[in-house]
């Protein structure tokens, strides 16, 4: 039996999460997060796949993904893995390089999801202890302060890398559309032939161009949103089988399968742990 088990914290304001978790039979599906995302492996090794390129996180490394990075995630072997991530949402991180600079901060981008870094490593680690600790808000607000600028400055770099993939404004042009279509239709049954059509392709070229510009194809974005949409249902106090309903799910148990093939907990779990009690102790992962 997997010795699987996970903790989870959110701010009541929505703006930051961490989770502390140790994996051996979970697998990641490949999802994406609408948050910076750091991660540091506690002990063991996971593996993934991140832009297009299979990774490996030993202990003592960083994994840093944008917002909308698409990635999967599993242990390398039968001794599966212990690590801490903390999730950002983009305006809290741009507001506190702000805050530091004292100049109109853009959004950072990271172009290498695994940087080897002890010092970054360690002021990770301490704002995640501080988290999932419920230290004071001042204790919180100073760490979150340092790990940003930690990480910003030493693992960011200043434009983002040319777009793979098929070549030319056109190809770009048409997943941009695209995208914007899902997200004006993502509760709709959409089709591939909907979405051929808004962008005057055919359904191939709209594939082909959409998952080389975000990673992920059209189908699997659009689920990205309804569990997105689920998610904030659930913060919100909403039943589980409403959020579900409300984000565009078949049912409840659909939403579980994929928010656990996703986010490594259940529903249910996330939504006892948006509201946490001091000194939780670790729940079951599911297996």
């Amino acid at each position: 039996m997997a010795a699987d088990w996970w903790r989870y914290w959110r701010s009541a304001d929505g703006m930051l999460e961490a989770m502390h978790a140790h994996f051996e039979r979970h697998v990641y599906h490949r999802h994406s997060h609408e948050t910076y995302s750091f991660g540091i492996t506690e002990d063991g090794v996971q593996s993934f796949t991140c832009r297009g390129s299979a990774r490996a996180s030993a202990t003592g490394m960083v994994m840093a993904f944008n917002p909308d990075d698409p990635h999967d995630g599993q242990a390398c072997d039968e001794l599966g893995f212990t690590y801490r991530i903390v999730h950002l949402r983009p305006e809290l991180v741009t507001g506190v390089l702000t805050d530091i600079t004292g100049r109109r901060a853009g959004p950072p981008l990271f172009a290498n999801p695994v940087v080897s870094d002890p010092v970054l490593a360690g002021h990770l680690r301490d704002l995640h202890r501080a988290l999932v600790a419920d230290a004071a808000a001042l204790c919180r607000d100073e760490l979150l302060a340092t790990a940003v600028y930690s990480i910003v400055r030493r693992a960011a770099v200043r434009a983002r890398p040319p777009a793979r993939g098929p070549a030319g404004a056109d190809a770009r042009a048409v997943a941009r559309r695209v995208r914007q279509v899902i997200h004006d239709t993502y509760l709709d049954d959409i089709t591939a032939a909907d979405l051929a059509a808004a962008a005057g392709r055919s359904r191939f070229a709209v594939h082909r161009a959409f998952t080389s510009a975000y990673g992920l194809a059209p189908g699997d974005y659009q689920r990205q949103l309804r569990l997105r949409a689920a998610r904030r249902l659930i913060a919100q106090g909403k039943p589980i089988g409403t959020a579900a309903t409300e984000a565009g799910f078949s049912d409840q148990s659909h939403l579980t399968r994929w928010f656990i093939r996703c986010y490594g907990i259940t529903p249910g779990g996330y939504q006892r742990a948006v509201r946490p009690h001091p000194h939780q102790p670790p729940r079951p992962a599911p297996r």
